[in-house]
């Protein structure tokens, strides 16, 4: 293996930090570990990557504490590698050079809330059907911790780039990006066809990378009478390399929309979404197709 230069003494937090995750592997590891890939093998299949290379990136991955080490099995001993908070601290990194990639190098620099139809990125995004929603929890207006998957035969998650309570919230030139407006009418759509989507076996959650207080806010106002889950930490964001675009100097979630069932497995996908009210009918037309 070629030698690295340690930069670990250098007077500069980059030049520190890329001491850790300096490569390209450790912060692929980092990507496919938040995504719920824990095993040697399995993140091997992944990465397609070698056994002796996957070995020394865990190791050092593991030595600097962003992962951690958990048997899952005794006979013979077999690990896990797992996030710990150091290494969810890496996340907004990954949302950073996601976000920088599907503008600058996937796309031509917009900012913008959506996407086209024949874009990489709504390949990408589309890819997730048939995949698995990993085990987590985000924050919801009472504060408390909440699986985005309920218990119920479907669950739909429809994220959304940001709603306010206040339209003076709003950051500054907010209508002028694409795909930005629409979160009001998207959730009032959604609460005024609650109803429904409960006859036919639905649990419906909003999620955003707000402040849980902004949401609860928000609901309020609004009168929802389902949970708006905040993803501030971007743990789902990560797991479902969700896209994202940049305002006021935050990461906010381009509108999507999933239908999960209850084993975790995403069973629609809707992106981009170009006319909320219709993006909403098939979501309820799809778990009552489903049910």
């Amino acid at each position: 293996m070629a030698q690295r230069t340690s930069l670990a003494d250098a007077d500069c937090s980059i030049a520190q930090a890329l001491d850790v995750v300096g490569d390209w592997w450790t912060l692929l590891i980092v990507r496919d570990t938040a995504r719920g890939v824990h095993r040697f093998d399995a993140l091997q299949q992944e990465l397609g990557v070698s056994r002796k290379v996957l070995t020394e990136r865990l190791r050092l991955l593991v030595e600097a504490g962003v992962l951690v080490r958990e048997p899952y099995q005794e006979r013979p001993v077999r690990y896990e590698y797992r996030l710990t908070p150091r290494g969810r601290a890496l996340l907004p990194v990954l949302i950073a050079l996601q976000d920088w990639g599907d503008a600058w190098v996937l796309g031509e620099g917009e900012t913008m809330a959506t996407t086209a139809e024949a874009s990489r990125e709504a390949d990408r995004v589309a890819g997730l059907l048939g995949t698995r929603v990993p085990e987590l929890a985000l924050t919801g207006a009472d504060g408390e911790r909440h699986d985005p998957v309920a218990d119920t035969p479907y669950t739909v998650l429809y994220c959304f780039p940001s709603a306010y309570a206040r339209a003076d919230a709003y950051p500054p030139g907010w209508a002028g990006i694409p795909g930005a407006s629409g979160c009001t009418l998207e959730s009032c759509t959604y609460r005024d066809q609650l109803a429904e989507f409960t006859a036919a076996g639905a649990t419906v959650h909003g999620v955003s990378v707000q402040r849980p207080d902004e949401q609860r806010a928000f609901a309020e106002k609004e009168g929802l009478r389902f949970p708006l889950l905040s993803d501030a930490d971007l743990t789902l964001t990560a797991a479902l390399r969700l896209p994202t675009f940049r305002a006021a100097g935050v990461s906010r979630l381009k509108r999507l929309t999933l239908v999960v069932d209850r084993e975790r497995t995403v069973r629609q996908v809707l992106y981009p979404i170009t006319d909320i009210e219709a993006s909403v009918r098939t979501a309820l037309e799809t778990v009552r197709a489903l049910g």
